[in-house]
């Protein structure tokens, strides 16, 4: 081993191997989440499944901002990350009983994993710089809230959620009061590590699909229903993924770029910590109306189901909205159109059988975003247009000029 050459640990731009093995953990959290959320439709488990899902983003987006402000590939780094690693796999497993017997065994995991990454954070900076001080100062009410989510942990029914409801609230009064402070903010890992968990979401989309249908087979093989059920579920995913990596991922990562120092970490909190976390959790409820349309494509789908698909899409393409507005000031006409759509084939869909649903969604998710695909280039092209007739009569009043001096 001593004749492999290693090179220095130096500042980088681009997520550690360290950091996507860390995002694996996620896959089976999030595959939790489906499972509770497909075996138990109801409001309290939406509720319950919601606040899960905001304990379980804390952690890992205090860990993207920690990389992002420290080099990911030193091996102190490598070992915060697969302490978090290891400690996630409890925290991914107690998902479905955390509000019953697995309290503790759920939070305690989160609040490791949470600290883990604000230590990596202070450690790994210089303590005489400004970056440090705002750490600290953020810092400070986050260990607040890790302790009353660990609190909660051990409490039982309504005292467990009004505790865990209570660190993440002083969480997000934490992030709104460090918008204005300095941090390091490199735009293109940022982009990178969102990027990432939107494609694990994505991953438990088919996985989920692929497990619904797989399992039950016992050997006879798949129905036409079910084929269509399973392409029209791929295509699903690869629709939202064009819907946010083709322009909104690039486009975010070169308006943080352009974004002056002193405002990029409101940028990055906004964009990123804010705006990411229902794209996220959008793509999640609507696995679980996908799986419901595939293990019963030929069956309506149930009033609970297409709630639930109604709002992930919702929540989708609101939390992109949200970041284009945020970003850009621009608003996503289409994608509005879109969901309102799906929304109303999913309330009038009563009778509707799920795989016919589920075409009907990517029709509509295909059409949007080639006619915004027409409407954009189609701007860009009269712009070129009215920019080069510009120029071009520019020119004619110029050689006019030139004719009448010369007559002169």
């Amino acid at each position: 081993m001593r004749g492999l050459v290693v090179p220095e640990a130096h500042e980088d731009f681009t997520a550690d191997p360290v950091e996507l093995f860390f995002d694996l953990a996620f896959v089976f959290a999030f595959s939790q989440l489906v499972g509770l959320l497909l075996y138990d439709p109801n409001w309290s488990t939406v509720g319950e499944a919601a606040l899960i899902f905001l304990l379980l983003w804390l952690p890992w987006t205090q860990f993207a901002w920690s990389a992002n402000a420290v080099p990911g590939n030193s091996r102190t780094v490598r070992l915060l990350f697969l302490v978090a690693t290891a400690a996630s796999v409890p925290m991914a497993a107690s998902v479905q009983t955390a509000f019953d017997q697995s309290g503790a065994m759920f939070a305690i995991p989160v609040a490791v994993i949470f600290l883990a990454a604000l230590a990596l954070m202070v450690l790994g900076l210089d303590n005489s710089s400004e970056v440090y001080r705002s750490a600290l100062r953020y810092g400070t009410p986050t260990l607040v809230a890790m302790v009353a989510i660990v609190v909660g942990g051990f409490l039982e029914d309504e005292a467990r959620t009004t505790a865990w409801i209570l660190g993440v609230v002083i969480f997000i009064w934490s992030t709104i009061r460090a918008g204005g402070s300095e941090w390091i903010i490199r735009a293109g890992h940022f982009a990178e590590r969102h990027g990432l968990i939107i494609i694990v979401a994505l991953g438990e989309v088919i996985v989920a699909l692929g497990n619904s249908l797989v399992e039950p087979l016992n050997g006879e093989g798949f129905s036409a229903e079910s084929i269509l059920a399973l392409v029209a579920a791929g295509v699903f995913a690869g629709l939202l993924w064009w819907a946010y990596f083709d322009r909104v991922q690039p486009a975010f990562e070169h308006r943080a770029e352009e974004t002056p120092a002193a405002e990029r970490g409101r940028f990055a909190r906004d964009v990123y910590t804010y705006a990411h976390a229902p794209i996220v959790a959008g793509i999640i409820l609507a696995a679980v109306a996908m799986e419901e349309m595939a293990l019963h494509p030929s069956d309506p789908l149930p009033a609970a189901y297409r709630a639930m698909g109604a709002a992930g899409m919702v929540l989708y393409f609101g939390g992109v909205g949200i970041g284009v507005y945020r970003a850009f000031g621009a608003v996503a006409r289409e994608r509005l159109v879109a969901v309102l759509a799906i929304c109303v084939l999913m309330l009038v869909g009563s009778d509707v059988d799920g795989v016919v649903l589920l075409v009907a969604i990517d029709i509509i998710l295909l059409v949007t975003l080639i006619v915004e695909q027409f409407r954009i280039e189609g701007t860009k092209g009269r712009a070129g247009d009215a920019s080069m007739h510009d120029h071009s009569a520019h020119g004619s009043v110029d050689d006019a000029g030139v004719v009448d001096d010369a007559a002169q």
